[in-house]
Formats: structure tokens, sequence, C-alpha cells
């Protein structure tokens, strides 16, 4: 019930608001709302309730998620000449309405949901089969989510309550129920619907003999891997040829993912070209009067999947190093020219890279890519820094927002910033994109990490 809400709520509510403002300016909804419904619903199926964030990040990520749906109908709109079709009023009351519905039905949901979750009709009963660190963190989710619908009854282990009580603090709900090879009687008994298998790998022979005992009753298992120990990157079950395999890292961008990521990429990028024309031009002509040199600065660096990609930068210094050695930048460093200083500032120097995108090789958003010659230093003192290429490079990334820009005088600062790269994996979303190019408009002019 959850997921269909979650799944629904968000085109719903923005297709209802889209007919009901046009229904209130009195406008024939025809064929051409018609279509505008079915772009929205193509961009908000499913949707997300955020049932299990509090209600800020709810609400934060709610108006972020709608304003990047609005800004991407308006500029398929506007290139073609498709929003002219429409009354001027009735889009503009849409769009500014429909993020307050969207949070209040959120708000309803959050509170609707619980309720209906707690009806025994709806409630499923189930077990956890082992005792440990595993089945505690499962059972701790499961308490806390009330939008689960689910009641944990206990746990069954073969060893004693003293034992147990080791492993289960007092902040565990649940109890021990009995020993394994009471699980099948129970369950049969009880009418249990879940059962959730938290025993480690190497249990193999306990394991098959549980699901044997179980093989009479009609109640859904579940196995709950021990990988807590791995730091998961976008892990989930896939099927290769049939077979179940577990993702333990992976690129977020697949699937319609990749095509959302792309398309995005593109929209912004020609938009952004178009409008900073002017400027690309006045910085070129800055950069060729200011020293002697190339305008644009040429790099090898590392793109998607650690494959060599050639980057775009306005030059700013006088140098145009790209080899095996290679030195960061440092403040007041003799190599950056007067005029460079400021592009590197203001971060203008990125500009061209905007060009990089329209060419598949880097994103608007993703980790910054380093020097071929920084990643195959770091690449050896750092665990998991690899993992970074599993999507393309961006001209901005989480870990520059968050004050990881410019010089990594230590290992300890670039591994910080590997950190913030893979927690943008692990997390990625439409909104995060939007909320990190917002947070590097606001810091292009007063970051004190750029020279």
């Amino acid at each position: 019930m959850a997921s269909i809400v979650e799944s629904v709520l968000d085109p719903v509510v923005a297709i209802g608001m889209l007919f009901a403002v046009a229904h209130s300016f009195r406008v024939v909804a025809d064929g051409h709302y018609v279509i505008l419904a079915l772009l929205t619903f193509s961009l908000t199926f499913p949707g997300d309730s955020h049932l299990r964030e509090n209600v800020a990040t709810m609400t934060r990520r709610t108006i972020l998620n709608w304003t990047l749906i609005a800004f991407a109908l308006l500029a398929v709109g506007y290139v073609t000449g498709y929003v002219h079709y429409f009354s001027a009023p009735v889009l503009l009351v849409w769009l500014a309405g429909t993020p307050v519905a969207l949070v209040a039905a959120h708000a309803i949901s959050r509170i609707a949901l619980p309720h209906l979750m707690s009806m025994s009709a709806t409630q499923r009963r189930a077990v956890i089969v082992g005792a440990n660190d595993i089945a505690a963190q499962l059972a701790r989710r499961i308490d806390e989510n009330s939008f689960l619908g689910v009641r944990l009854l206990g746990f069954f282990d073969d060893r004693g309550g003293d034992r147990i009580a080791n492993e289960l603090s007092d902040e565990v709900p649940g109890e021990r129920l009995g020993a394994m090879r009471d699980l099948g009687e129970y369950v049969r008994r009880e009418g249990v619907d879940h059962i959730y298998i938290a025993l480690p790998m190497v249990s193999q022979p306990r394991i098959l003999q549980i699901l044997d005992d179980l093989k009479d009753t009609t109640a859904s298992i579940f196995f709950v891997p021990d990988m807590f120990v791995t730091d998961l990157i976008q892990g989930r079950v896939d099927h290769v040829a049939g077979m179940p395999v577990v993702a333990v890292c992976e690129t977020p961008f697949t699937g319609l993912n990749s095509l959302i990521k792309r398309v995005s990429d593109i929209v912004l990028a020609t938009t952004i070209l178009v409008l900073i024309a002017p400027v690309l031009l006045i910085v070129a002509l800055g950069v060729k009067l200011s020293s002697p040199g190339p305008v644009i600065f040429k790099q090898n660096r590392y793109g998607l999947d650690g494959r060599r990609i050639l980057v775009y930068k306005f030059r700013s210094m006088t140098v145009c190093e790209d080899g095996d050695q290679v030195v960061q930048a440092t403040r007041a460093d003799s190599r950056v020219t007067r005029f460079g200083a400021f592009l590197r500032r203001t971060s203008l120097d990125e500009l061209p890279q905007f060009v990089n995108v329209l060419q598949g090789r880097m994103s608007i958003v993703g980790p910054r890519p380093h020097a071929v010659a920084h990643n195959e230093t770091y690449r050896q003192l750092i665990k998991g820094y690899m993992v970074r290429h599993k999507v393309k490079p961006g001209i901005t990334g989480w870990a520059q927002v968050n004050g990881y820009r410019g010089e990594t005088e230590t290992v300890d600062k670039m591994a910080r910033r590997i950190e913030y790269d893979l927690d943008y994996l692990r997390h990625w979303s439409l909104s995060l994109d939007l909320k990190i190019v917002l947070a590097t408009v606001r810091l292009v002019a007063r970051d004190a990490q750029a020279y």
C-alpha cells in the first residue's frame, strides 16, 4: 500500500492540479493539456513521498524535485514553441501551486498511512531467524518504520536467553520465541506471513534445514545477507542470464536513470552555453591579451570507467602541464596569471567544460576530474578511490560544495573529498543534482578555497 501511494501520489496531484486550475480559469482542457499531463506523468512517475524522512527533508526535496520538473517543462515548451498553446495564468498558477499541493498531500499521507497499516487486515506478522547484529538492525528498522505494515513477533535462535541478551540490547523489539527446530510449527500455528533469515552465509546446512522445515507453509521467506561489513555502492539485487546476483558496487546511472541524467545534462548545458556565449567571448579575449599561450587549456583526465578523456578549460596559468608530473595549484602560485587568478576565483575557467558535457565526456554534476598523474598517485593511497569513476566526472560536485574545492595538500583532505564523491554515488537523485548546482552558484563569488 505504501509503495502504491508513493508511486502515484506525485503524478496524481500534479495532473489533478493542472486540470483543476484550468477549470477554475474556465479554460477548456483540450488535447494540448492532455499532452502536458502525459509529459508531467512521465516525469513524476513513480513518485517518492519521502515517508522515511523528516518533514523538513520531505518538504525540501519535494519542492526541489518539482522545480527541476517545472524548469524542464518550460525549457522544452519555449524551445518547441509549445508553451504558447496554453493560458499563461493557468501555467503560472499551476507551476506555483503544485509544490504546495504536493507537500500537503505528502503530509496527509504521512498521517493517514500509519493508521491504515496498523489495521489487522493489512499488517504482516513476521519473525527473524537468528539473533545477531544484523537481526538487531532489521528489528529496529521494522519497529521504527510504521509504513511497512509489518509487526515483528520475535526471534528464533538455538542459543539460550542469556547468550541472546549479549547480542540484542533492551532497545531491540521482540523476544526469543524458541529454537530453530520450533520455527516451522510456530509459523503454521500463528499464521506468520514473513520470515527473515539473518544467519551468516557460512551457515548453509542450517539454512537448508530451515527451508526444508518451511516447505509446507505459505510464509514469504527473505534472506538478510551479512553484507553490512561491505561498503555498498548502489547495492541491489540483479540478474545475469536468469541467475540472481547482488551488486556491491555499481553506477547509479543504469536504465532509465542513465537517460534522465543525459537528457538533463544536454538541456542544461545547451541552455547555459547559449546564455553565456558573450561571456565566453570576453573571457577568451582576456586570456589571449593577458599572457602568451593558447586560450583553451586541454588536459587528459580520467572519465567514466577510468577511460581517459580530454577536458577543456580557459588557460589560467603560464604553463600547460599534462604528463606524469602535474603540480596542483597552490595559494599565491607563481604560475597563475593575474587574469587567471580572477578566472579561478570565479570558476570562469571551467566554462568550456559545458562543451565536454555536450560531447558526453562529462556531466554537469559529478566527481571533479583529477589530472591523470594525481589519479595514479592517490589510487594507491586511498581505498575506493577509483570507484568515483563509475560515473562521468562533473563540472561541479558534492565534495566541492561541501568545502573540498581547490588544493588537497594532504592525503586526508583528498580522502575526505573521495568520501563525498562516493556519498554522491550512493544517494544520487535529480533533486540532489539541483541542490549541488544551486550551492555552486552561491559559492562561485565567495569560496575561499578557490585559487
